[in-house]
């Protein structure tokens, strides 16, 4: 069951469901507007957020900035008659899915073509079912690099990262709470043969990041998670990416090299992230995306 949670003054999110690729819907409460950040998956979705805020007499939505283009972040979008912000990028990325058809037929095809993948497909079934009315909105507004919005007594600062999940990723700085939208910027890229990392994106993130003066990050899929939680998973990354570099990607290598660093057996997470190093290596060159 998904529910409304509250994280300082200013900032209230929507837990995620794993099962229908749900992710986290926030919203920052300023004393003139409530920004939302990412759309949801579907209208339903969008509106059970809508719902929930009215439900604890929250201000509603005047605006809704989009983190990347994927589905389950923009299919809400639809659903919200207020204005619109995303990259430009992420705006070019969603206008190739207009054409596209939302059928079992039409997702298996593309699933069998190489440009859907399996995993995105079946959570569009489940949260869809078989009423399929999606219609893709663009976004009203459009920006580069950085973007500045004044919510009254809370500013919020956007701004397009990267990284391997999409290249379009933004993230949102809310910078009087101190808190870091992350989205899915860290996540590995899924449109691939294999899921997958690559040194150089993944450090120029990693770098990114580090700017924000933040002490509590939020992780789309996940959960909100401290400073110190968030350091221990960058350190992890970027020394992965670092023994990828060194060790060419071959997994046994980078593996051992890791355990004598760490001095112990590794965890699941930490194998997981070289496998996807191991990957990127491997794959070597633009991976296979939608669309």
């Amino acid at each position: 069951m998904q529910t409304l949670e509250k994280l300082k003054r200013r900032f209230w999110y929507l837990t995620p469901v794993a099962e229908t690729d749900r992710p986290i819907l926030g919203a920052v409460v300023g004393d003139r507007m409530t920004l939302m950040i990412d759309a949801g998956n579907s209208e339903a979705h969008a509106q059970l957020f809508l719902s929930e805020l009215e439900k604890h007499q929250i201000l509603s939505p005047g605006m809704v900035v989009l983190t990347h283009w994927h589905w389950d972040h923009i299919f809400g979008l639809s659903r919200l008659n207020i204005p619109s912000i995303a990259s430009r990028l992420t705006k070019a990325e969603m206008e190739k899915l207009i054409p596209y058809l939302w059928t079992d037929e039409a997702l298996d095809e593309r699933v069998e073509n190489g440009v859907e993948i399996e995993f995105c497909a079946s959570a569009i079934k489940k949260e869809y079912g078989n009423d399929r009315s999606i219609k893709i909105k663009l976004p009203d507004i459009t920006f580069e690099n950085k973007l500045e919005i004044d919510l009254g007594g809370v500013t919020c600062q956007l701004q397009q990262v990267g990284g391997d999940h999409s290249p379009d990723s933004v993230v949102v700085f809310i910078k009087e709470e101190k808190i870091l939208f992350l989205g899915d910027a860290i996540y590995a890229n899924l449109y691939a043969s294999k899921w997958n990392y690559t040194e150089d994106p993944m450090l120029r993130l990693l770098d990114a990041i580090d700017q924000f003066d933040a002490d509590t990050y939020i992780l789309s899929h996940g959960t909100a998670i401290s400073k110190a939680e968030y350091q221990e998973e960058a350190a992890m990354l970027r020394k992965a990416a670092h023994l990828s570099e060194k060790y060419e990607g071959q997994m046994e290598e980078m593996k051992n090299a890791y355990q004598s660093y760490v001095n112990r057996e590794l965890n699941e997470n930490e194998l997981e992230t070289i496998q996807f190093f191991a990957n990127g290596n491997e794959l070597k060159g633009p991976s296979r995306r939608l669309p």
